[in-house]
């Protein structure tokens, strides 16, 4: 690895390696490193990545948030250019759909481990 510019994200999870490939698949990006503590999964030719790690004691966020419970620190947002079909392949992965919708060209999703995420239409591109 020549490169010294890697960023990322760190989610913690119950099964970082399952996380890793409901990612991957949902995304279409690589598994760039598994191991049974964590994984991680990128875009190609990018500088860029989604890391997993195991936590014994996860707890997933509530959303919307809830006064005592587990509050969302941070969420993921992916654009899509077909909504209803980027929900339904979330779905088919293993995703589950918020009941709270706050807006009509955003759908918030839970991953398998209970992580918010978001997929989006630009509504700009009228």
């Amino acid at each position: 690895m020549s490169r010294h510019d890697w960023w990322g994200v760190v989610l913690e999870a119950p099964d970082p390696r399952a996380l890793a490939h409901f990612y991957s698949d949902l995304l279409g990006w690589k598994i760039t490193k598994e191991k049974p503590d964590g994984a991680a999964v990128a875009p190609s030719e990018s500088v860029g990545y989604i890391a997993f790690q195991l936590s014994d004691g996860y707890v997933p966020p509530v959303w919307p948030s809830q006064e005592d419970a587990q509050r969302i620190t941070m969420h993921l947002d992916f654009e899509v250019v077909d909504l209803q079909a980027a929900v339904a392949h979330a779905l088919e992965l293993g995703a589950r759909e918020a009941r709270y919708q706050p807006q009509d060209n955003v759908r918030v999703m839970l991953d398998p481990a209970g992580h918010p995420f978001c997929l989006y239409m630009d509504d700009d591109s009228n």
